[in-house]
């Protein structure tokens, strides 16, 4: 089962990456999306979180996601970390807005 939260910075990011972890949740299994590649990969690195990559999607999408456009990217991140097909464009628009989406694993 996955949990997902929302939120606008870093700073709020942390708090509540700092309470999942309280409620069980390893940090590995905690994947911090962003709009912007950097921002992500900065927010990801700062929070000391999990990174999606080939373990969870696999060679072909990995290789592929360096050809897709920032949605597609997205998109096929979050489904690729339990997220439905539904669920990751809902998040991608939320994505879109500038916001900060959390998934967490157990």
């Amino acid at each position: 089962m996955n949990t997902v939260k929302v939120c606008e910075n870093g700073l709020q990011a942390k708090g509540i990456i700092n309470q999942l972890t309280a409620e069980g949740y390893d940090r590995e299994n905690i994947y911090v999306f962003a709009h912007g590649e950097e921002r992500e990969k900065d927010l990801a690195d700062a929070l000391e979180t999990g990174k999606v990559g080939i373990s969870e999607q696999g060679l072909v999408n990995t290789v592929t996601n360096v050809f897709r456009e920032r949605g597609d990217e997205l998109r096929s991140e979050l489904e690729a970390v339990g997220l439905t097909e539904i669920e990751a464009e809902k998040y991608e628009k939320v994505l879109d807005g500038g916001e900060i989406v959390l998934v967490a694993k157990k």
